[in-house]
Parts: C-alpha cells; sequence; structure tokens
C-alpha cells in the first residue's frame, strides 16, 4: 500500500486492515470508490425497491397470449409512475424499457408487439432502473401454461445455481468460489454454465465492476 494512500472516510477499521492485508498478499481487492457509503446504499435500496415492484407488478400479466411488447409497455408505465427511468431505455441505442429471453435465447431479447409468448414458453424478464441517480437489475424467470420436463429441470436448476451463488457471496467471500458453486451444481446436474456473459456490479452506473462469472476456482 502506498504511504500516501488515503481510505474513504467512511470506511470501518476492519474494511481498512483487511485491505492493507489483502493487497500485500497480492490478493485483487475493488477499487475503494466502489465501496458505497451509508447514504449511497440507501439509494441503492430504494432504487431496487422500485425494480423489485416492477417485476412483482408484471407476473400476474404473463401469460399466454401476451406480447412482449406489452410487458414492454407494463415496465414502462410502472417505472415512470414511480419517478424512475427505465435504465435499458435508449442505452446505446437500446429501444425498449426491458429485456424479454424466450426459451433459447440467453438474455437481452428485444421485445416486440408481434412475439406472443405461448403455452410452453420459458422466459426471463430482465428490468433494470435508474432512481435518484442509483441503479438497480433484477431478472425472473416465468414458465408458461403447460412446460416440458426438460424446460421445467432447466429452471429449476439454475433456480438453485441462484441460490447456491447467494449462499456463497458473503462477507469478505471471493467471486471465485461464488463462480465456482454456481458452476459446480449446473454441471453436476448435467447442464454447463454460460461464459460468454456474466453478472456486474450495480450502484452510481448502469454497469459497474466486479464482473460476477458463472464459473471460477474456488479461493480466486
Amino acid at each position: 500500500m502506498k504511504p500516501d494512500f488515503k481510505f474513504p472516510e467512511h470506511l470501518s477499521p476492519e474494511v481498512k486492515e483487511k485491505f492493507i492485508r489483502y493487497r500485500k498478499q497480492g490478493i485483487k481487492t475493488p477499487p475503494l470508490k466502489n465501496l458505497r457509503t451509508p447514504e449511497q446504499l440507501e439509494g441503492i435500496r430504494a432504487c431496487a425497491k422500485i425494480n423489485t415492484g416492477i417485476l412483482d407488478y408484471v407476473t400476474p400479466y404473463i401469460k399466454e397470449g401476451i406480447s412482449t411488447g406489452e410487458i414492454d409497455h407494463l415496465v414502462y408505465e410502472y417505472t415512470v409512475s414511480h419517478g424512475a427511468v427505465p435504465a435499458p431505455l435508449n442505452y446505446e441505442g437500446f429501444p425498449k424499457s426491458c429485456c424479454v429471453s424466450i426459451n433459447e435465447v440467453v438474455c437481452h431479447g428485444i421485445l416486440s408487439d408481434t412475439e406472443i409468448l405461448k403455452n410452453g414458453d420459458i422466459l426471463n424478464v430482465d428490468v433494470s432502473t435508474l432512481y435518484n441517480s442509483y441503479f438497480s437489475d433484477a431478472s425472473r424467470m416465468f414458465m408458461i401454461g403447460e412446460v416440458s420436463a426438460e424446460k421445467k429441470r432447466l429452471v429449476e436448476v439454475a433456480k438453485e445455481c441462484l441460490e447456491t451463488g447467494i449462499e456463497a457471496a458473503q462477507l469478505w467471500a471471493r467471486l471465485g468460489d461464488v463462480g465456482a458453486v454456481i458452476q459446480r451444481h449446473a454441471e453436476k446436474n448435467g447442464y454447463s454454465v454460460v461464459r460468454d456473459l456474466c453478472g456486474h456490479g450495480i450502484g452510481l452506473k448502469f454497469h459497474e465492476v466486479p464482473d460476477v462469472e458463472h464459473f471460477g476456482r474456488p479461493g480466486t
């Protein structure tokens, strides 16, 4: 650690001590600017509350016969009615307020008034919100009507992977541990994980460090 290195005032002595020790050991640590102040955390939580509310709001509408364009409209109306902005809208030219990815589409599916949900579909609705200069981001899986056993099992294992990842993502844990447990559970059940896309940090920007990969080596 450089002698003139200065920590943000809001960090506790424990955090400062661990940062110094980890840096000396060559362990990668996040940028200090990404360690949020209590005020920032409250702002992110308020934004995330709206973001979760969006998913709760659209859930009863997501059924056979609705178009993905209608889902987009529902997301937009709920978001703006709560004083927030859909973060994806016009982001790098993206034309919609959320992403809906059906069946084989991994993520970032673009919505359309002519794309109609059918019995047996599985889909992911991915919503991101900007509220009072803070960002949040989350998604939810849905199964439409009578879904095949193969698709149902995929959704179930994906949820289990999420839960194991959350269990591993505790204070002072490492992202390699998080990725490793996700990868292990997926492969144990006969699946692979997507390596070309990953999760990410949020808060003051739409996409922030760290990248959160769904594979990894424990202890890294």
